[in-house]
């Protein structure tokens, strides 16, 4: 960290001081005049979290970020840039785990910052322009680009996704270069938005342009399931391809599946801002997960990001933060209603529990900022728990009790016929002590119901008004994250 960017984190370390005491307490995921609750330095979360929150803020707000690439050794300077240009530090940091030997020596120093602006309160996102599996390091032009020498032929890529292979074996050792990195932010509590592999749908790097089920997607899926089966379980996992010409039509043949995507992402590099086929076709492959503008040379302006409300954050590259914008560009995004920089949200810490000392009313909020809701108001026998946009109505009250019920209007939630298989729905019944009414907080957000073995949860994790909740395994699926009244 430069002296100039040691002297601007002081001032934010006070004036974040002050932000807290002012700040009176708000429920995880509150709203107030319509904006995200200020927000103090962010503690240990997780990927749950973080998605939910996504989900909250897709169609009404969006994150500014930047990217800081190398050197490794300054790994937050055009974060530093963006700050001194508009006076807000961006709200999602992106760094490199690098390629070149004298980055990958400071990958440590990388690592810190990212855990420093975590507790900032930005999200971290981190991005890998990675050598060729068999090669240990490289710069650019002879290492992810293609055009000296890098590129893999059939053959060779035929063995980098067949399991044993040597050049199998080459890429997941690289891999494991990365392993200790990811579980110091892991034992951080630090959630990574995680891109291998990006801008994947063309060939300008050694892993692109490759369609199909063997090709760029494959390694996705094994990148994935290998550092997984490393106990990485803090990466939210970014997939991303770019807005290159006729390409909208084809973008699922790259798409690594849902079980191993947790955002979908674009880089509108071809023409600036994407078209409306490239923002219907992110939003047809992502099946409503979130999604999100993974690099940007020309900051989005109000107006655009109000034209394609669904994207959850934008990140602006590196050096095209002075090169592709102005300051009075930049201001106007970053001042504008509907971005989020570094304090004026706040990730949830995994989920809500209520708090000790008694019950607690109010609404209970999932994916999507909806809210838990009883059908038409009524407290008939069966009548159907939704979800619901907010509307602070005595159907959408809960009280959160100490002996295990969750009841509004005088009647429990209740697992219909005391139910345990998956997809048993959810109703409103009158309290009778029995195990369909139990429900037990869990620190990761989700709300347990002992009887089943099952977990609340929104199908499909669905926003549309008057889906019906239900009961299923547990998962890490942002639906089946619930934020309590406090």
């Amino acid at each position: 960290m430069n002296s100039r960017e040691g002297s601007m984190r002081l001032q934010l370390f006070t004036r974040k001081r002050m932000a807290v005491l002012l700040t009176l307490p708000l429920a995880a995921g509150a709203w107030l005049a319509g904006l995200p609750s200020q927000a103090s330095a962010t503690g240990a979360s997780t990927p749950a979290a973080v998605l939910g929150y996504l989900h909250q803020i897709s169609g009404n707000h969006v994150i500014s970020g930047v990217h800081n690439k190398e050197p490794l050794s300054n790994p937050s300077q055009y974060t530093a840039q963006a700050h001194s240009l508009t006076g807000k530090w961006p709200g999602l940091w992106g760094g490199e785990l690098g390629f070149t030997a004298t980055d990958v020596a400071n990958r440590q120093t990388m690592i810190n910052q990212a855990k420093t602006e975590w507790a900032n309160g930005s999200l971290v996102n981190l991005t890998w322009h990675m050598c060729r599996p068999d090669v240990a390091t490289c710069d650019f032009q002879s290492g992810p680009d293609p055009i000296n020498g890098s590129h893999l032929s059939d053959s060779e890529w035929s063995q980098l996704i067949t399991d044993g292979s040597a050049l199998n074996t080459d890429y997941k050792r690289k891999l494991d270069t990365a392993v200790p990195y990811f579980q110091q932010l892991k034992d951080a509590g630090v959630p990574v938005l995680f891109r291998p592999q990006h801008e994947m749908n063309q060939g300008w790097a050694w892993w692109g342009g490759r369609p199909g089920a063997n090709g760029s997607a494959k390694l996705f899926q094994i990148t994935h399931d290998y550092l997984e089966s490393k106990g990485l379980n803090n990466i939210i996992w970014v997939w991303n391809v770019k807005d290159i010409d006729g390409g909208a039509s084809s973008v699922s043949d790259y798409y690594p599946g849902d079980a191993y995507v947790d955002v979908a992402s674009l880089d509108p590099w071809q023409h600036g801002w994407p078209s409306t086929e490239w923002y219907q076709a992110i939003q047809n492959v992502a099946h409503g997960k979130p999604i999100s503008l993974a690099e940007v040379g020309t900051v989005p302006s109000p107006s655009q990001l109000a034209s394609q409300p669904q994207w959850t954050w934008f990140m602006i590259w590196a050096d095209y933060l002075t090169s592709s914008n102005s300051p009075a560009g930049l201001q106007a995004t970053f001042n504008s209603s509907r971005v989020l920089s570094q304090g004026q949200f706040t990730v949830p810490g995994g989920g809500t529990t209520p708090p000790t000392g008694g019950s607690h009313t109010g609404a209970i909020t999932g994916v999507g900022g909806k809210c838990v809701d009883v059908a038409g108001g009524s407290s008939t026998n069966g009548t159907a728990v939704q979800l619901y946009d907010c509307n602070n109505s005595t159907a959408q009250t809960w009280t959160v009790g100490t002996d295990g019920t969750i009841r509004a209007l005088g009647k429990c939630l209740d697992v219909t016929g005391q139910g345990t298989a998956n997809g048993t729905k959810i109703q409103l019944w009158d309290c009778n002590g029995s195990g369909a009414q139990q429900w037990q907080a869990q620190t990761n957000g989700q709300l347990k119901n002992p009887q089943s073995g099952r977990y609340l949860d929104d199908p499909g994790g669905s926003t549309t008004n008057s889906t019906r909740l239900q009961i299923w395994d547990s998962n890490t699926n942002p639906w089946q994250i619930w934020h309590l009244p406090a």
